[in-house]
């Protein structure tokens, strides 16, 4: 790992305040620390080294640029000259950027729910010289408050726990260890069967709340990879519940708060069980999980709500999220003006002022500004503040409103329009435009399905521009993929998720353009994955080889906030081993489901991503074939009902007719006998590589590949 620490810290900023080494950092989240006078260190050999030579504990703070609660630590404790003097008494202190650095994030946050029970951000971890853990939490005030002990009353206890009692810190961090060690241990007993796909079926069934939307009670996190596994269960299975939970949980999260209802885009999470109130930062990995959910659901539905919230956030990435070069950026913060939510709350004087006496009715009515839900207190006495959310679908509101549904629609149009260039003039919350090419590979399988999806050109473009981007600019001095990388500031080399989720962007590519040179690249990158994690017992592991002195090299399956680097490496083998029929990629997913059989079938729905995988690996999967002469009607149709059908088992190559089919037959080598025909679209609907008759209308096209996902053919 780059790690680019210098040994003293900074003097002076053109601020003239004195800052800390994180000052020469570009991360945007060390950056903001950079003035406390805490005398931190970024991860490092040189902070360990001084641990050792000062025999000092290590206390290592993990967090990220946007994160709420991490602002108020930094606000409270950490500029705090009283705590920061306690705390460079007693510690070498270690401030983390868990966006650059998600190995050590992991694999500590791992630590602390094994240690606590919970989990989350900023991350506090007290491990000895040696890396071992021996203390976690999360959120620490500087006062005991809220029922937490404070950081003035938490480090003398620490301190006399290392100085005097330092036997049981030892004996607690190795007990750590051990446990974490076992934790991380997979149990590679048998191999995934199709009960396995039906008993995520009931646990994600038993967790639903059938009244509000979602999974679990508050808070409420979008679950989309959860989404995507029961579309697919409900095409195999036909069975109604799966759809409606897919129904259910969209339809609540474009209704609530948690979907801006003026500029678009998925709030981090709901604080409440009815999605009305959110945590207000935007993170880049769930505009794109989301809107590939609503995407699919689309497909498989056509309902209209889903294409709106698919587009809702795709357009809400390219207005605010995308960089002048195409790429996509991290996060938007949840803080304004030292407030969380400030910039996406309303009073309803607010309202009124930007809206004028006519529409500002109708937003109050439609938004629930008159409801006692969704009041966001500041706790200073003004005027309550209002998250935005709709309760009424457009059918009911219009005559309660004296309007067609029409008309309504061109009026909240207006209104949200007028609501949106009002609320530009308020100070933005920051965002931040650092560059991860994991949630850029996320984003460009995003608008790469959407383009399929809705037919718009457009969409593909953005895909293009984004791939380009990591492709010319995210790789190191010696060829590789990159993390990230910094202007003058040096660069982290990717992890598994990086490969993974690029992959899968590339692969989306090819699905929506039908270009050959997406599918070579996708091919070469995933060789170059395996080389660099793959591990021989089946797996692979989230660090690159030679990658520094961790603790544990881990590999693991369970989907977080993304789905897991292994599930969707999986996911990419997989298809790729069904295009090429190259049998050694589906060996290395055969090999994957053999290494991750026993956590799976122990908790299936942590791990449902990779379920779904091997729901495909398992069920008949279309290997689809169309020729046809790429400027006629009838192939731009034939073409145009494939992107947009709801087929999660098929993959699908075109061949014009119009070339010879050398190219294409070199990457796909069952379609070295397809015949191409000049006059009309024909499609081949194969299975195991073995293909049917061909046909030349859609219909019966969709229906072949219909029949063999579901098992009828």
């Amino acid at each position: 790992m780059s790690e680019n620490i210098p040994d003293k810290a900074t003097p002076e900023k053109a601020t003239g305040k004195k800052t800390n080494r994180l000052s020469r950092s570009g991360s945007p989240y060390l950056l903001q620390h950079a003035e406390n006078p805490v005398d931190w260190y970024p991860w490092s050999s040189e902070a360990f080294m001084k641990a050792v030579a000062e025999d000092k504990p290590v206390l290592l703070s993990i967090g990220y640029s946007t994160c709420h609660w991490c602002h108020v630590m930094e606000n409270e404790s950490f500029s705090d000259p009283e705590v920061a003097a306690l705390l460079n008494e007693t510690f070498v202190c270690i401030k983390v950027d868990r966006e650059e650095r998600p190995d050590l994030d992991h694999l500590y946050m791992n630590v602390c729910q094994q240690m606590t029970g919970a989990g989350g951000w900023p991350l506090t971890i007290v491990m000895t010289p040696d890396k071992k853990p021996f203390f976690a939490g999360t959120y620490f005030p500087r006062e005991t408050k809220y029922g937490r002990m404070g950081m003035l009353e938490l480090i003398p206890k620490i301190k006399d726990l290392w100085y005097r009692r330092r036997s049981k810190a030892v004996a607690a961090a190795e007990d750590v260890v051990n446990a974490v060690c076992e934790a991380l241990t997979l149990e590679t007993t048998g191999r995934p069967g199709k009960s396995l796909v039906d008993q995520t079926f009931e646990q994600l069934r038993g967790k639903y709340d059938t009244q509000n939307g979602g999974f679990g009670t508050a808070p409420k996190f979008p679950t989309p990879v959860n989404l995507l596994f029961l579309l697919a269960y409900w095409r195999k299975s036909s069975d109604p519940k799966a759809l409606e939970m897919v129904r259910g949980n969209l339809h609540a999260m474009r209704q609530g708060g948690i979907y801006d209802q003026i500029g678009g885009g998925i709030h981090r999470y709901a604080t409440d069980a009815t999605w009305t109130v959110p945590h207000f930062e935007k993170m880049l990995y769930d505009q794109a999980l989301v809107s590939i959910a609503a995407t699919e659901a689309y497909r498989a539905t056509g309902d209209n709500e889903f294409r709106e919230l698919a587009e809702g956030i795709l357009n809400f990435v390219l207005e605010e999220m995308t960089g002048p070069d195409g790429q996509f950026y991290t996060a938007v913060d949840a803080d304004s003006e030292g407030v969380e939510g400030r910039f996406y709350t309303w009073t309803g004087q607010e309202i009124d002022t930007a809206l004028g006496e006519k529409d500002g009715r109708i937003a109050r009515f439609l938004f629930n500004l008159s409801s006692d839900a969704g009041i966001v207190d500041e706790g200073d006495g003004s005027e309550a503040r209002h998250v935005l959310f709709r309760t009424t679908s457009l059918e009911v509101a219009a005559p309660e409103l004296g309007m067609q549904v029409a008309q309504l629609k061109k009026t909240i149009h207006g209104i949200t329009a007028k609501l949106r260039e009002t609320r530009n003039q308020r100070t933005r919350p920051f965002t931040d435009q650092k560059v991860q090419t994991d949630m850029n590979g996320l984003m460009i399988a995003s608008f790469a399905k959407a383009a399929g999806a809705f037919d718009n050109v457009e969409y593909a473009n953005v895909a293009e521009r984004a791939y380009s981007f990591i492709s010319d600019t995210m790789r190191g001095s010696e060829g590789q993929l990159l993390h990230l990388k910094y202007p003058k500031k040096g660069e982290v080399p990717a992890f598994l998720d990086d490969y993974s989720f690029h992959i899968w962007g590339v692969m989306e590519l090819f699905q929506a353009t039908f270009r050959p040179q997406y599918l070579t690249t996708a091919i070469s990158l995933a060789e170059e994955m395996a080389g660099l994690f793959w591990d021989d017992d089946g797996g692979f592991f989230f660090s690159p080889r030679g990658s520094g002195p961790l603790p544990i090299r881990h590999k693991f399956a369970v989907d977080g906030a993304v789905p897991s680097g292994n599930a969707v490496a999986a996911m990419n083998l997989l298809r790729i081993g069904r295009l090429t029929a190259e049998p050694g990629f589906e060996e290395m997913v055969a090999r994957i489901g053999k290494a991750f059989a026993g956590n799976m079938a122990n908790y299936p729905a942590a791990h449902v991503h990779l379920v779904s995988v091997f729901n495909m690996a398992l069920n008949s999967s279309a290997e689809v074939i169309v020729t046809g002469d790429p400027a006629k009607e009838d192939t731009l149709e034939m073409l145009s009902a494939l992107r947009k059908a709801y087929c999660p088992n098929m993959v699908a190559v075109f061949i014009p007719s119009t070339v010879r089919n050398e190219e294409i037959s070199k990457l796909i080598p069952y379609a070295r006998d397809i015949r191409t025909f000049e006059c009309r679209a024909t499609a081949y609907v194969c299975k195991d590589f073995i293909c049917r008759a061909p046909t030349t209308t859609p219909e019966e096209m969709l229906e072949s590949i219909k029949d063999v996902e579901t098992g009828q053919m």
